[in-house]
């Protein structure tokens, strides 16, 4: 009894330090942002009362429309999650649950556009958004190179095929059609892989600064990531407190991150996908 209690402790103990040393950056962060005089060294991390202010979040806002570059940043992340998950789920259920020639070498192809970095595709997509199809400082010459994701993909595909195919047949004999298939009988079984999905996709076009910036040098259309690298090269050395106001423009752009992480972590699940067939 005593070494049983004695394990559960030392695991809680080892989490928690775990949890402490993941959220330190964190609470850093947050704190940088509040400092007046900022204090770099590790004992800034528990700082003053009478040191913590808001002048930061004043003084960025005045060098970067913080609320327009979230609405950018919304706009550009949102066209890409629209496409990963339509796309994705239609190309993960024809991969996984119907049978056509080809459909191997499509999920092989799917497979090999994963190994290769964006970073070299990033001349010739931009040649063809920006050029052949006019698409510089506009939306959607930033949502295209994203819109279809092969991981997206490959994820539906992996859950779609854990799907028992009892369940399909049963609502074909009743007459239901694929997309009817799809809608009513396999996205509420893969729930964990739309979460998931949503999730990753949401981190990488939220952060992504390079190729906004490429396409767009129109300030008010460039998402927050952008706006503030901009910021960091160019103009904090002029601020009063630079490290404060960097520190601002972080939080402001992790708080959406975390606060979908917040919402979906409940979620993710498993379900008991072979729970509606009997026997």
């Amino acid at each position: 009894m005593k070494r049983a209690l004695g394990s559960k402790v030392a695991l809680y103990v080892v989490l928690s330090l775990g949890a402490v040393l993941f959220l330190f950056p964190f609470w850093y962060m947050i704190v940088g942002s509040l400092q007046r005089d900022v204090d770099p060294s590790l004992a800034g991390a528990f700082p003053n009362p009478g040191n913590l202010t808001l002048d930061n979040y004043t003084a960025i806002n005045g060098r970067i429309n913080l609320l327009q570059g979230l609405v950018n940043s919304g706009i550009f992340t949102g066209g890409v999650l629209l496409g990963t998950v339509v796309f994705g789920t239609l190309a993960g259920y024809a991969l996984a649950v119907l049978q056509w020639r080809g459909r191997g070498a499509t999920f092989a192809l799917a497979l090999l556009v994963q190994v290769v970095p964006f970073q070299l595709l990033m001349i010739p997509l931009y040649v063809l958004i920006a050029r052949d199809y006019g698409l510089s400082d506009n939306y959607l010459g930033m949502i295209l190179p994203f819109f279809i994701n092969s991981t997206a993909v490959v994820i539906f595909r992996q859950y779609f095929l854990q799907v028992p195919r009892e369940l399909f047949d049963a609502a074909r004999i009743d007459g239901a059609g694929e997309f009817r298939l799809l809608w009513s009988v396999a996205l509420p079984l893969v729930r964990p892989a739309l979460l998931t999905v949503i999730l990753l996709t949401f981190i990488g076009p939220w952060n992504e600064f390079l190729w906004p910036f490429l396409i767009t040098k129109d300030a008010t259309l460039q998402p927050l990531a952008v706006s503030l690298a901009n910021f960091m090269s160019n103009a904090a050395a002029t601020m009063s407190n630079p490290f404060g106001a960097i520190m601002a423009g972080a939080v402001v752009l992790a708080i959406p991150a975390v606060a979908l992480f917040v919402v979906f972590q409940r979620s993710f699940v498993s379900n008991d996908l072979g729970s509606s067939v009997k026997g």
